[in-house]
């Protein structure tokens, strides 16, 4: 990484986050990643939170940050992967029958926005949405893979993320459930979070900041990192979190940036000025 790459960061107004290995872990916030925050607001900036974590609503979100961070937040700068799966259904599927495989709570937010969700394979669908889901059963499993293979319906997933990490390590992600679909079924996702450009598409709508001046982070490469090429913007990679220097060697979505941790990306940030 040269001189002149550093002294860019010094135009990021527009900073895309990750949360969960990249800005914190649980409910444990990294060191750096608060003054990171406060920075970027004393500069004119704005923070999104750009997570593939459908379980939680904005408004969940803020009360997390609030409660665990004291960091004080608002609905709108949190684009969940669930959040844009509401939109390209509320877009597409307004007047249809969804299948949803994903947790009770991520159900009554799609309903509650007016959507038809359908929950057997018998109540039919015009399409598939799989999304992350902690309450996950095999009878789940059974009706997406029946409908997937009985009709030429199309299936969609929140979120490719193969891993979700947690204190002791990882657990598996969206990603690994629509696998075991794909395997049996033959159908594969169309995945409606990140790595769509459509997220930054939507944080430089709503920020009104350019490319230029925006900044993806994140700790995975095929989603966060691939995500900022794909919006075509720069990029960082954090080592807290799944991706590791090693990563970077051969990969297809090279970062930016690199730097072990978020205090590492303030000082550099700090420092640009």
């Amino acid at each position: 990484m040269n001189s002149n790459a550093l002294l860019s960061l010094k135009q990021k107004k527009l900073f895309l986050f990750d949360i969960d290995g990249t800005l914190a872990l649980g409910d444990t916030l990294y060191d750096g990643s608060a003054e990171l925050l406060h920075h970027i607001e004393a500069i004119g900036g704005k923070a999104y939170y750009i997570t593939n974590n459908s379980t939680r609503s904005g408004r969940d979100y803020v009360e997390k940050f609030r409660r665990a961070f004291h960091l004080e937040t608002t609905e709108d700068q949190f684009i969940t992967s669930g959040y844009m799966t509401l939109r390209f259904l509320r877009k597409n599927y307004a007047d249809g029958r969804i299948f949803v495989l994903g947790t009770v709570s991520f159900i009554a937010e799609l309903r509650k926005n007016g959507l038809h969700i359908t929950e057997t394979a018998d109540e039919g669908a015009d399409c598939v949405v799989v999304a992350y889901d902690s309450e996950l059963t095999y009878e789940k499993l059974i009706q997406a893979c029946k409908i997937l293979s009985t009709t030429d319906v199309p299936f969609y997933a929140t979120n490719p993320d193969l891993c979700c990490p947690i204190d002791f390590g990882f657990i598996p992600d969206c990603g690994a459930i629509c696998n075991m679909i794909t395997d049996s079924t033959g159908k594969k996702p169309v995945y409606l979070g990140k790595p769509s450009r459509t997220v930054v598409d939507l944080c430089l709508e709503l920020s009104g900041f350019s490319h230029d001046e925006t900044l993806v982070v994140g700790d995975r490469l095929y989603t966060d990192i691939a995500c900022g090429i794909n919006g075509k913007v720069d990029t960082c990679v954090l080592f807290t979190g799944e991706a590791k220097p090693g990563d970077m060697s051969d990969t297809p979505y090279p970062a930016t940036f690199c730097f072990e941790n978020v205090k590492e990306l303030l000082m550099h940030c700090t420092e640009a000025l």
